[in-house]
């Protein structure tokens, strides 16, 4: 065969060939969109931003063909009902916070945050490197869904108040939002907890609906003003040693996806996860200076309160375990890996962070 006829020949079987595998490449890649319904407002551009983070980076991976549209917490549906728009198919996914819904089982604090639990680092080791993910899996395929790590705030504060708080005895009757279980603890100390959706604490701390309130830490309560409205800014936030957020999944849908298209998810939601953390730890330090800039008064929660709620919290525990199986199931483990990770934190995380904390205050 002649040269030109053998690269004419060639040319011809590759458009032939190329005929053919198009429609199967296209075919292998179908268009997709969901519907992710966040449990946070768009003013929150850090926790609201970790969805629409991993939206972009789902449609980067798969060149488009794979759309997820983010929508604010009211958009769809109110914020609290993020989880549960997602079991009955509303939506295909949230953005949330597991222990917005301990109302429907203590169980859902654990994936989120509770009283004197991990700090960020543990949490995540907890997930992905324990049994943590295995666990809350299995409880959670009781509402039809399947969680995967979404962000995490790091250390909170402790909330703002309009008064100071002395003592336990300061906490009786006190009407303060806050969520998960560190709401259940405070009632045990006296106090009345709300739980209330981000975008509607500042008008209630305004009105007087509440006497405090707990969000996350400075950056964000700067952002939401409510610096404005109350004095007093406490911590530490012994309720969210961390607060981990959450990506939840209809589990009929996750089940539906292409192979790529999982992975081009949990791709993103991982990097989304890692993303917020950095995100607050960078933020904060600066936030909290303008915050004491502008006159808010800080204040360490006085011993005999640290000391009621630690014991309060394990009570609780205690006696939750003795009637929820499946809450006694992930708290033992959980507790058994906080307290192993603790050894190492005494030893050096803890021994380092003190030195630098008391170098930086030297000079």
């Amino acid at each position: 065969m002649k040269r030109r006829e053998f690269l004419t020949a060639a040319s011809a079987g590759v458009a032939a060939s190329a005929a053919v595998a198009m429609p199967a490449i296209a075919q292998s890649a179908p268009e997709v969109k969901w519907r992710c319904t966040s449990s946070f407002p768009k003013s929150l551009d850090t926790i609201y931003g970790a969805a629409e983070n991993m939206a972009k980076q789902v449609a980067e991976i798969t060149d488009g063909k794979f759309q997820i549209q983010v929508f604010a917490a009211g958009e769809i549906v109110p914020g609290l009902q993020a989880l549960d728009a997602t079991t009955n198919k509303t939506v295909e996914m949230c953005h949330s916070a597991s222990y917005y819904y301990v109302g429907k089982d203590p169980t859902f604090g654990m994936g989120t945050a509770i009283p004197f639990g991990f700090n960020a680092r543990q949490i995540n080791a907890w997930f992905l490197y324990g049994n943590g993910l295995t666990l809350l899996n299995e409880f959670y395929k009781k509402y039809g869904v399947v969680m995967f790590p979404g962000g995490n705030t790091g250390g909170q504060m402790g909330g703002w108040f309009r008064k100071e708080i002395k003592s336990v005895a300061d906490l009786q009757g006190l009407k303060m939002r806050i969520a998960g279980m560190g709401g259940t603890v405070l009632s045990k100390l006296g106090a009345v907890p709300q739980q209330l959706a981000g975008g509607d604490i500042y008008p209630a701390l305004e009105k007087g609906t509440i006497d405090a309130a707990e969000w996350v830490g400075p950056y964000d309560d700067e952002r939401l003003g409510l610096y404005k409205v109350a004095q007093y800014y406490y911590f530490p936030g012994w309720w969210e040693g961390s607060a981990a957020l959450n990506f939840f999944i209809n589990q009929d849908k996750l089940a539906e996806l292409p192979k790529t298209y999982r992975a081009a998810l949990v791709t993103a939601m991982a990097q989304a996860n890692e993303s917020m953390l950095a995100s607050y730890d960078a933020k904060n330090p600066v936030a909290i200076q303008s915050l004491v800039k502008a006159g808010t008064q800080l204040r360490r929660y006085p011993a005999d309160v640290m000391d009621a709620a630690y014991k309060a919290a394990h009570q609780i525990y205690d006696e939750t375990s003795a009637k929820n199986e499946d809450f006694k199931k992930i708290w033992e483990d959980m507790k058994a890996f906080r307290n192993n990770a603790y050894l190492w934190w005494q030893i050096v995380e803890f021994t380092y962070d003190d030195f630098m904390v008391r170098a930086r205050t030297r000079g």
